[in-house]
């Protein structure tokens, strides 16, 4: 189960990263879509902010253990964050489609190898959160195709 804790772990930590990536946008927008874009942004945020205590109890079920402080995020996460004082709004929405997009890749990547390790416990929970992820990548998405 160790291969499948050090699987979860960083898609944990950059969850951490893409919430708070998310809340940073959410809370530094400007322009004329900042309704619309200030409360995607904080409905996405808390949906990814509720993935992760399910994905961290699942990694102490199994016997493992997960994140203990902001510097172990720090350690684990590789999505990039965003220090910069003023992004353009489009350009925040691309970034977080990108940093949900890396997140579905890594799930199925650990999906794959919950399977072949035969926990399918771990690999259906992260099936549901995968499917969160898609959505807002969905949304993403079409945002960056209207404004093209």
């Amino acid at each position: 189960m160790q291969a499948v804790v050090q699987a979860v772990n960083p898609i944990i930590a950059d969850a951490f990263a893409l919430y708070l990536k998310t809340k940073n946008f959410h809370w530094h927008l400007s322009g004329p879509h900042f309704r619309d874009y200030h409360l995607l942004f904080d409905e996405q945020a808390e949906a990814i902010l509720d993935s992760i205590d399910p994905l961290a109890e699942r990694i102490r079920r199994i016997g493992g253990t997960t994140l203990r402080s902001i510097s172990h995020v720090h350690q684990l996460q590789t999505i990039t964050d965003n220090n910069e004082a003023f992004v353009k709004p489009l350009d925040m929405v691309k970034e977080l489609l990108s940093g949900n997009r890396h997140i579905a890749r890594q799930m199925r990547e650990a999906m794959e190898l919950c399977d072949a390790k035969r926990d399918h416990p771990t690999s259906n929970l992260l099936q549901e959160v995968l499917d969160a992820t898609e959505r807002r990548i969905w949304f993403l998405f079409e945002i960056t195709q209207q404004t093209q």
